[in-house]
C-alpha cells in the first residue's frame, strides 16, 4: 500500500504560479510512477503528467512548457510546478500512483490504471 497526500493548492490570479506537492508514505521503495490528474466540476478526470521512477516525464499538450513534475531524490515526495497558470487551470488536482504506467506507455494518461490515490487538493485561477 502507498498513501498519498496533496498539499499546495490555493487561489491565484491568471499567470500566476503554484506549487502542488504530493506526499508518499507506506511501501514507498516499490517501483510506481506518480502521476498528476485534475477534474473539474462537470468534467471527466483529465491526466496532466507524470514522472516515472527513472525520472522520465509525459505531459498533457495542455500544460505542456508550463508545468514542471518532479521528484525527490528519495522519490517520497512529488512536485507539480505550475506557471502562467490559466482560468481553465481551475480543477481538483489528484496525486497518483501506479505500477502499470511505470511499465506501459500506454497506461500514463489512463486514470484507471493508477493504483494508489489522494484526497486532492483544489487549484483556483481567477480570471
Amino acid at each position: 500500500q502507498v498513501q498519498l497526500e496533496e498539499s499546495g493548492g490555493g487561489l491565484v490570479q491568471a499567470g500566476g504560479s503554484l506549487r502542488l506537492s504530493c506526499a508518499a508514505s507506506g511501501r514507498t521503495s516499490t517501483r510506481y510512477a506518480m502521476g498528476w490528474f485534475r477534474q473539474a466540476p462537470g468534467k471527466e478526470r483529465e491526466f496532466v503528467a507524470v514522472i516515472t521512477w527513472g525520472g522520465i516525464t509525459y505531459y498533457a499538450d495542455s500544460v505542456r512548457g508550463r508545468f514542471t513534475i518532479s521528484r525527490d531524490n528519495a522519490k517520497t515526495t512529488g512536485y507539480l510546478q505550475m506557471s502562467s497558470l490559466k482560468f481553465e487551470d481551475t480543477a481538483l488536482y489528484y496525486c497518483a500512483a501506479g505500477y502499470a504506467p511505470q511499465q506501459f506507455q500506454e497506461a500514463i494518461s489512463d486514470w484507471t490504471r493508477y493504483d494508489y490515490w489522494g484526497q486532492g487538493t483544489q487549484v483556483s485561477v481567477s480570471s
